[in-house]
């Protein structure tokens, strides 16, 4: 089995921001095919701490390289404060040839690639060709970054990021970051959330929100805006009822409180889901609404399955990792032995 550490799997992404879209837009379309099997995810929450979780994704993803996995993330808000990361995972990895365990991996950059990889894609195909000039970001975080990453590699004629967070110190951060990382993006920090709403073409919302508190405005928002609900429990009632909604997967976005599942209580045949991304993909074709059109993935065990995935084939040319012993099981006493009718052993 080989071990893949944080700095591995740094170092086997580097420069491949396309194919790790590839790997989503593949894994979205295999979905949609029916080549996979993604049970609900698991969520513990600690009772003494009710701000945090931990998440069990399992997931199998078929197609012409299949495989297995599981992973498993926690989310710990006050991390922040302390200057740790909120979010940590580790995605195990087993082949389908025996079961036994082919990797494990460091998982919280695959996270937030995943994540930030399937929003830019959704903003890539939702806005159908139309220029992104203007990127908004509200809550700025570690996602926030890898969106804004993505979003730069889907809409490299981007030039001004609008950023929002409740702390005006993170958001004044993030814009310093984002003036280092980016030089192509003029950071502009807004001073309510609604602002970023009305001037940006494309809208990342990536809080710890654990209620809805945003309202869309009826108008007033660029034309065919595409607003990523990466954080899911962000928008009200009413802004999901009102919106063009897509998503990752139907039964899986509809649960654990998120504005979809909110606005499911109301309106339970779901008819303001418009369709799957994986479905638009496949299509090859979509019109965009000039209304705009909000995009609120789960986000699905099988795209840390791709990017691990890939990480491993990558790890594997770049000589990365360190193969350990010891975590097959041990040989079982029977194994390869016969028994014929008589009882005899051979």
């Amino acid at each position: 089995m080989k071990l893949l550490t944080a700095d591995d799997v740094h170092r086997a992404l580097v420069d491949s921001e396309v194919a790790v879209l590839r790997a989503v837009q593949s894994a979205y379309i295999a979905h949609d095919l029916g080549q996979s099997d993604l049970p609900f995810s698991a969520f513990v929450r600690p009772i003494d701490q009710p701000s945090t979780r931990f998440i069990a994704l399992p997931a199998y993803l078929g197609g012409d390289h299949p495989l297995a996995g599981v992973k498993w993330v926690s989310s710990f808000p006050h991390n922040v404060d302390t200057g740790r990361q909120r979010a940590s995972s580790l995605v195990l990895l087993s082949g389908l040839d025996t079961g036994y365990p082919r990797a494990i991996v460091e998982g919280s950059r695959i996270n937030a690639w995943r994540t930030a990889a399937s929003a830019a894609l959704a903003s890539m195909t939702l806005r159908a060709g139309n220029p992104v000039t203007v990127i908004g970001v509200i809550g700025c975080g570690t996602i926030a970054l890898e969106q804004v990453r993505f979003l730069r590699v889907a809409h490299p004629e981007s030039r001004t990021a609008l950023l929002f967070d409740h702390d005006p110190q993170r958001a004044r951060q993030f814009g310093d970051v984002i003036a280092r990382e980016f030089p192509q993006l003029t950071p502009t920090i807004v001073d309510r959330a609604e602002r970023v709403v009305e001037g940006a073409d494309t809208v990342a919302v990536t809080t710890t929100a654990p209620a809805p508190w945003l309202t869309l405005p009826s108008s007033g928002r660029p034309a065919g805006q595409v607003l990523l609900h990466v954080s899911l429990r962000d928008l009200t009632t009413a802004s999901i009822l009102a919106a063009r909604n897509v998503v990752d997967d139907v039964e899986h976005v509809n649960r654990e409180n998120t504005s979809i599942s909110l606005a499911a209580r109301q309106q339970p045949d779901l008819s303001f889901v418009q369709g799957t991304l994986g479905s638009i993909l496949r299509a090859g074709t979509y019109l965009p609404d000039p209304a705009g059109v909000v995009f609120s993935p789960f986000g699905l065990g099988i795209l840390d399955l791709a990017v691990a995935a890939l990480v491993l084939d990558r790890s594997s040319s770049l000589g990365l990792g360190t193969e350990v012993p010891g975590f097959d099981p041990p040989e079982h006493v029977v194994a390869g032995t016969i028994i014929d009718s008589t009882g005899a052993r051979s």
